[in-house]
């Protein structure tokens, strides 16, 4: 579970390393969000001549938890970190052109397809 002001690694080739979340999208009352859902955060760690500075203000998807998720079969998958892709304002599409790290096939399921498609592997 992610909640607020959690810092989450970030697998894409957008030129931030690290960020932080400050706000869930959607509703308010939501105190914790998991894989697949869209949040607000702030860039903490940036490269060099990336396409975002620090402390740019950010949405992503979270599409790695450390906190198991259930999934309809009724197993449980879990990862080593927390990660998140880079997304657009209001759309699905990643702003990088690379992701690295596995990603869950839950992200199908909830319109990322893109995502899927430039994932190395998807579990």
């Amino acid at each position: 579970m992610i909640q607020i002001r959690t810092r989450l690694n970030v697998c894409d080739n957008t030129g931030a390393r690290e960020v932080a979340v400050f706000a869930p999208s959607g509703k308010n009352s939501r105190k914790k969000v998991s894989i697949g859902d869209v949040v607000a955060g702030s860039v903490k760690v940036a490269t060099p001549r990336g396409q975002v500075k620090k402390g740019d203000k950010v949405y992503v998807v979270i599409v790695r938890t450390r906190k198991e998720y259930p999934r309809a079969d009724g197993s449980y998958i879990r990862f080593d970190d927390n990660a998140c892709v880079l997304v657009n304002k209001g759309t699905t599409e990643p702003r990088g052109t690379r992701v690295f790290g596995p990603i869950p096939r839950e992200l199908r399921d909830r319109g990322f397809s893109k995502i899927i498609s430039l994932a190395p592997e998807v579990l």
